[in-house]
């Protein structure tokens, strides 16, 4: 059997190029229609980032928890980093939790900065509300000029506060990492323990809590973390979730083309068996349920919360 030390022999056989257009061809359908079914989506506001789906709970809780998880899930990766150095990054499984790690990270910024707008706002619009409908009363004297100085200093502070609503280059970031590292969660937590576990490493597997645990604790911090928070989870950002796996794919095959590495870490990503493409079609298909099951979760969140907690629960409009 051909291995990537074999050169020509090796990636120029039928197998590579019918696996690298089930690779292609995904990515570029994905950018292709993103734009597209972007637009039909109404624009992610701020405070959908940092204020919980509870309307008796502070958003503090929210920063406290996301704080909690990026300590905990850094923690793990870091003692995983540790013991195998840059070598864990072989692996779908780590980039993932570097994924959920990043998202956290930046989770946690954002609450922070959104607790520090609601600590002020309810002051600042309260004070801003109070003098414009005083302009009159204390300032009868004033003239027509000044008059409209002070109302259009409220007039622009409301629109201040409108233009908040949507959220700004970070905002997008965040949701975009959220939505794929759901999927990237699923899809690992899937094939590890419905596929690699029970046909491919089933004596190498030990319940570890630092290796075998991160495929289950990924989820469990995105899961808690989606209770919680009032982020909508448009269907459409499939696309960064493709754009995430096809990078890592390509990622391996440079390593193996430049003979940086002699082994796969996943035994379906070998290009030398003939049944190659049906595992790299499985693998492309797979990304399709992955997603759904996270994306009806949420759904179903929004969809049943509202009936079994009527006055707890708060309803979006997106």
């Amino acid at each position: 059997m051909p291995t990537p030390a074999d050169g020509a022999a090796y990636w120029l056989r039928w197998e590579v190029f019918v696996c690298g257009a089930l690779i292609a061809v995904p990515t570029a359908l994905a950018a292709a229609l993103l734009p597209r079914l972007r637009r039909s989506v109404p624009p992610l506001r701020a405070t959908d980032l940092w204020v919980p789906c509870w309307s008796r709970l502070h958003p503090a809780w929210l920063l406290g928890y996301r704080a909690f998880a990026l300590a905990a899930a850094a923690a793990l990766l870091g003692r995983n980093i540790a013991s195998h150095a840059l070598t864990v990054f072989f692996f779908y499984t780590q980039w993932t939790f570097l994924l959920v790690t990043i998202y956290f990270a930046l989770a946690t910024a954002i609450s922070a900065h959104g607790c520090w707008v609601y600590s002020k706002k309810a002051s600042r619009k309260a004070d801003e509300s109070h003098g414009f409908l005083n302009v009159d009363v204390e300032n009868r004297d004033l003239s027509g000029e000044r008059k409209r100085d002070e109302v259009d200093k409220v007039k622009s502070y409301y629109e201040e506060i409108a233009n908040e609503k949507r959220a700004a280059f970070w905002g997008r970031c965040m949701q975009i990492i959220y939505q794929a590292s759901a999927g990237a969660t699923m899809l690992t937590d899937v094939t590890f323990w419905g596929l690699l576990v029970p046909f491919f490493y089933r004596d190498k597997f030990g319940l570890a809590l630092v290796t075998d645990g991160m495929h289950s604790l990924n989820f469990v911090f995105l899961l808690i973390d989606t209770l919680l928070n009032n982020m909508p989870f448009p269907w459409y950002r499939i696309a960064f979730f493709v754009f995430w796996s096809c990078s890592y794919v390509t990622f391996q095959w440079v390593l193996h083309a430049s003979q940086a590495l002699s082994w796969w870490p996943y035994p379906f990503l070998d290009l030398a068996s003939s049944g190659a493409p049906l595992w790299y079609l499985g693998m492309a298909i797979a990304h399709v349920p992955g997603f759904t099951l996270y994306w009806l979760v949420v759904k179903g969140k929004r969809a049943y919360f509202p009936r079994l907690f009527p006055r707890a629960y708060v309803r979006t409009s997106n």
